[in-house]
């Protein structure tokens, strides 16, 4: 028996991929030109939209290209360290550290070289370290997934700008959700982040998902257009309904109620979870309306204009609310708008 396609793994990179072409092209081609206009880009996205995924393609692509080192760090360490520890270790680029004369042996890495002092700065380290990759043309793109204003963050960040200002080949691509995000923005000395270009993820498209479907079950286009249009080009929907159907033997109607109770139980408690008791009186608000009209939804809250609009920008910033249509306010996930109103208040 054939292995299941897809995937319920947050994170994890699945078989079946709805590759984001232009939003990852970008990133690639902007960074691997020869005079790059961007050395830092930010993916947001509302939980479950594929950020570790996007993240994960660009990584295998940049460890395709000549001359690019992908190191991926963890938020919730020294990030700083980290870094320098993963260069250090890997051999060709020890070489290069040696013929360069850093001397890392005081951070305990095993890089010592006879003759030239310690380093015990470890942003002096890397600053020399970067400096010397640069001479063997050699670029680095660092990937953090789930960044959060943390003390090791907010540090890695001032240092990254520092590595940005001296011209040094270091690329960065984070992802994270929007609040996170936003709040490491509003540091102390980070306000270059606002300068960084983010891709907000948008739903998969519903062709690719379509023809994805049809593919796999061997099913028309029009019941292939029917299971894309229940996803609504959400990432972890297009895995969650294409594993339960696969595991049902294509009968994609009957997984249906299981697959709501995926998407309730795997991502939409969360979702609700972070958000503040206002903008779930909002959500309320945008599920009960019959026809998804602002002004009946302000109407409902008793709020007026300048009081709603905080509010709806924030759930759509989060990934949540779609308000592409003036005027007109819907969810952007897949039966969330059932899931708010099964809330208890």
């Amino acid at each position: 028996m054939m292995r299941n396609p897809y995937s319920l793994l947050f994170g994890k990179a699945p078989s079946q991929l709805i590759d984001r072409v232009s939003q990852r092209r970008l990133v690639v081609e902007d960074f691997t030109s020869p005079g790059p206009s961007q050395q830092i880009y930010v993916v947001t996205g509302v939980c479950g939209i594929g950020k570790t995924v996007f993240l994960t393609e660009v990584e295998r692509e940049f460890g395709k290209v000549d001359g690019w080192i992908v190191v991926e760090l963890n938020p919730n360490r020294d990030m700083l360290t980290s870094l320098a520890a993963k260069l250090a270790s890997q051999d060709a680029l020890a070489r290069v550290f040696q013929r360069a004369k850093i001397n890392l042996s005081f951070f305990g890495f095993g890089l010592e070289v006879s003759g030239s002092a310690p380093i015990t700065d470890i942003e002096t380290a890397l600053a020399k370290m970067l400096q010397s990759l640069a001479r063997d043309n050699k670029r680095v793109l660092i990937a953090i997934d789930e960044v959060s204003r943390t003390q090791a963050t907010q540090e890695f960040a001032s240092s990254f700008q520092i590595f940005v200002r001296q011209d040094l080949p270091v690329f960065l691509l984070a992802t994270g959700l929007y609040e996170n995000i936003s709040d490491l923005q509003n540091a102390d000395n980070l306000t270059f982040l606002y300068r960084a270009p983010k891709i907000e993820l948008a739903p998969l498209n519903a062709g690719a998902i379509a023809t994805n479907y049809e593919r796999t079950f061997k099913i028309t286009r029009d019941e292939a257009r029917k299971m894309a249009a229940l996803t609504m080009g959400y990432s972890f929907a297009f895995q969650v309904l294409g594993y339960l159907t696969w595991n049902a033997g294509g009968n994609w109607r009957g997984v249906v109620d299981d697959y709501r109770q995926y998407l309730d139980e795997y991502s939409y408690e969360k979702i609700w979870s972070e958000l503040s008791e206002r903008d779930r009186e909002v959500s309320r608000a945008i599920a009960n309306s019959t026809d998804g009209r602002i002004q009946g939804i302000r109407a409902s809250l008793d709020m007026a204009s300048n009081q709603f609009s905080p509010y709806r920008d924030r759930l759509i910033r989060k990934g949540i609310v779609d308000g592409s249509t003036h005027g007109y306010l819907s969810f952007t996930l897949p039966l969330f708008n059932e899931f708010v109103l099964d809330q208890p208040r």
